[in-house]
């Protein structure tokens, strides 16, 4: 739909938080129970890795939980850690022009509207975690460390397909929240969640003041559709891990389950 112009305009007009809210308010009810087993079938997810319970609605199933030890942790302190399912991105950040995803540029200061933070990541790494619907939509902290409290930015809310850099760029149009978590091993972390295309709602535990924070405690949820983590680190605080660069290089996606390695402390 946006190789077309009229499609496009179609999609921005949806893209206003009011249609996720509609959107939210459906997926809530109990009659969207009924698309739980369709949506399973046609996206393959295999039920036996949740908890298991009796869906309400269609969004009680797409916050489900994982059964317990479903998403281990590495036992190296020093490892950096996916912090949700998804497939995953990394790429550079320019200290001049930020970083490129397809015809996107993206400088930092404009993703978190703040230019003081933003020269801090200065030739640091953007990591991207897209996730897809069928993906666990539960998301954790990455490190351990100090977290700020959670900073809201408004905004429309497109696809995170990323068939769609061609045309928008949605991380930094899209509505997000993003907190400052301060650790020992990697400096500082931005993570950041990112609202798609129908999913207005963003569900943080601990939005409010400082806390200190543990690597893989829950942090969140994201409601129904695709969304996205965005992760800023800092220059010369982290070796990621090899592959994720070169296949972003080679124009892949890198897929990685909550908990996995995305680098090590340099």
């Amino acid at each position: 739909m946006y190789d077309s112009y009229f499609c496009r305009a179609f999609l921005r007009v949806l893209g206003i938080p009011v249609f996720s809210k509609i959107a939210g308010a459906v997926m809530d009810s109990k009659l969207s129970a009924s698309f739980v087993s369709d949506f399973v079938e046609k996206n393959d997810i295999d039920l036996s890795d949740y908890e298991p319970k009796a869906y309400g609605s269609f969004n009680d199933f797409f916050t489900r939980k994982v059964k317990k030890d479903g998403r281990p942790l590495p036992k190296d302190k020093n490892v950096l850690i996916s912090p949700s399912d998804g497939k995953v991105t990394a790429y550079e950040i320019d200290k001049v022009n930020g970083f490129v995803i397809k015809n996107s540029v993206y400088s930092v200061r404009s993703l978190l509207r703040d230019k003081k933070l933003a020269k801090r990541f200065e030739n640091g790494y953007a990591v991207i975690i897209r996730l897809s619907p069928d993906d666990y939509h539960r998301y954790c902290y990455a490190a351990t460390g100090v977290k700020s409290h959670d900073r809201s930015i408004k905004g429309v809310l497109s696809t995170v397909n990323p068939v769609v850099n061609e045309y928008v760029p949605v991380y930094k149009e899209n509505s997000r929240k993003y907190c400052l978590i301060r650790t020992q091993q990697f400096g500082d972390i931005i993570q950041m969640e990112v609202g798609a295309l129908l999913v207005g709602r963003i569900t943080n535990a601990h939005p409010y003041g400082r806390r200190t924070v543990l690597r893989g405690e829950e942090k969140g949820y994201f409601e129904f559709g695709g969304s996205t983590i965005v992760m800023l680190l800092e220059r010369d605080k982290v070796e990621l891990c090899g592959d994720l660069l070169r296949n972003t290089r080679e124009g892949y996606e890198t897929k990685l389950k909550q908990g996995e390695a995305i680098g090590y402390k340099k």
